[in-house]
């Protein structure tokens, strides 16, 4: 919202995590892509490669305040599955979570790298409590080896004492503490099993899930922490453990946010915010990954001093960027941004910013903001939070178009034209276009009888630089010397390319992304959903 204009007062803007699917359009407020959320807290959930991969609509929208910008968290919750999972597609895509498919897989002991999913573990616990003797294809130790590696383990009794109320939930529970027992008795027999030791993790986070809030034995808190030491053993033993980095990095922030605005939460969050960095170095390509260590690291903005708030805010900022820059269509990042840009702008429209010259005034702030709701909201228009929060920042667009600033460009058709000949002019983007925009030249006549000048606008015909969104290829920043100084853009077209220079590298940053996600909204098929948005 621009300094001038009214603004709703909106909650810092906190961000979406990748926790909620799309068959459930609406959640609780969030709290990091499957988990619940809290209108303050992201909550992130495991994303579960070789166990259990989900995502879960974690925002629901009947308590949205007309007044709160409410957040999404991306949590790859640990369900039970149906689905087998192969080694090659263990890992969450967004495509596969907006189908609603859930999709749990463990490695099953002593059979290689095969798998096998929750339902098949349910299967053979049933069998083995019909017969008395577990199966030999499920467990090869007996259920007497079994309690004796689960005996006075610390982990085993947390599980055991677990009390669910509904039979579904109990039924889930049998299974986990069956599986627990199995990767205990693994670990007794071979405690470098690093396998098994993640798995494991993964049985106690998941377990955690089974657990009331106000539960005291076990706490959720307990079972979480005993799931971290998991994690730090199976990364000890295995540096490389990509997805036990990011599940661990779950596990801390779900702790963090039990602890609120406390100097502990700051811990644990600087915590989890390590981990992801891990979990990146190891899967640099992993959207979620990048859209949640942005989460944590916008939880740890509330909590850090003044003075180092907006270093904080800024680092999430580039962390949701790259994840809109690994897929494009990743609404929960863009509308993360979103919510984040907008907390900046209340932040710098409150302090006056930091003073240094180079601070984005908060009505610019207040119109990224709302360019990436109005892009969240066209790549998923059935998701409630998005709609919510698109009508309170929609006005911050400068409508008819999406976005209105200044670049620099050649003559029509001359890039190699001297730097001289470039122009600083206007352009317009909108759902179909990015169109520069010429001002009418005034040109003096002559006099008139009382010897004052006249002027009038020539209507003479300009060629103007025009790109179809329909006609793009690709837009990429661009570094060469045949171009004036500033930061380059170019946007390669079926025609050729485009070449334009924008302001500074930030808003060269502003004008990349929302080329972009107007392209890949067209490429999505919803242009009509951003031609509503910003032309109604």
């Amino acid at each position: 919202m621009a300094d001038t204009v009214e603004e709703p007062q909106l909650h810092n803007g906190t961000a979406l995590s990748e926790s909620q699917t799309d068959q459930h359009p609406s959640s609780e407020p969030l709290s990091g892509d499957d988990p619940k959320l809290t209108d303050e807290i992201p909550e992130m959930k495991p994303e579960l490669t070789d166990a259990k991969v989900e995502e879960v609509v974690q925002s629901e929208v009947n308590d949205l305040k007309p007044e709160e910008l409410q957040p999404v968290v991306i949590d790859a919750k640990p369900e039970l599955a149906h689905v087998n999972l192969s080694p090659e597609e263990n890992q969450i895509r967004s495509t596969e979570a907006d189908q609603g498919t859930s999709q749990a897989v463990m490695k099953k002991e002593d059979e290689g790298n095969r798998t096998f999913t929750m339902r098949e573990l349910l299967s053979e616990l049933k069998s083995d409590e019909g017969d008395g003797t577990p199966r030999s294809t499920v467990s090869p130790y007996s259920r007497e080896s079994a309690s004796q590696a689960a005996e006075n383990n610390p982990a085993i009794d947390l599980i055991n004492r677990i009390q669910v109320n509904d039979e579904e939930g109990r039924s889930r529970q049998r299974v986990l503490a069956f599986a627990a027992r199995k990767y205990a008795s693994s670990i007794e027999r071979n405690p470098d099993d690093h396998d098994a030791l993640y798995n494991w993790a993964l049985i106690l986070q998941e377990s955690a899930d089974n657990v009331s809030a106000d539960s005291v034995s076990p706490s959720k808190d307990d079972l979480l922490e005993e799931a971290c030491k998991k994690y730090d053993e199976a990364t000890r033993l295995c540096p490389t453990l990509y997805d036990a980095y990011y599940n661990w990095a779950i596990a801390i922030s779900d702790r963090a946010k039990m602890r609120g605005r406390t100097k502990e939460a700051e811990e644990l969050w600087e915590q989890a915010t390590n981990n992801y960095e891990k979990a990146v170095q190891l899967n640099w390509n992993s959207s979620q990954a990048l859209n949640n260590w942005g989460l944590a690291l916008q939880e740890l903005s509330q909590i850090v001093p003044a003075r180092e708030k907006e270093k904080v805010v800024r680092t999430a900022i580039s962390k949701f960027r790259a994840a809109i820059r690994l897929q494009f269509d990743f609404h929960r990042a863009i509308y993360n941004l979103g919510t984040v840009l907008y907390g900046l702008a209340e932040d710098t429209l409150r302090t006056g910013g930091s003073g240094n010259g180079k601070d984005i005034p908060p009505g610019e702030l207040y119109s990224q903001s709302a360019i990436y709701i109005a892009a969240a909201h066209s790549l998923k228009p059935s998701y409630s939070v998005y709609s919510s929060a698109l009508r309170l920042v929609r006005s911050m667009l400068p409508l008819p178009h999406l976005k209105v600033g200044y670049l620099t460009a050649p003559p029509v058709g001359n890039s190699l034209a001297p730097h001289s000949d470039w122009k600083r002019t206007e352009f317009e983007l909108n759902h179909e276009r990015l169109l520069q925009v010429l001002k009418p030249e005034a040109r003096e006549m002559g006099r008139n009888l009382s010897g004052k000048a006249e002027t009038m606008s020539t209507n003479v015909e300009k060629k103007t630089v025009k790109v179809n969104i329909t006609e793009i290829v690709s837009v990429t920043t661009c570094a060469d010397l045949t171009l004036p100084p500033g930061a380059g853009l170019c946007i390669d077209t079926v025609h050729g390319p485009v070449y334009l220079v924008a302001d500074s590298w930030e808003s060269l940053d502003g004008w990349l992304d929302a080329i972009r996600l107007v392209y890949t909204i067209y490429a999505r098929g919803k242009s009509d959903v951003l031609a509503g948005i910003i032309t109604a």
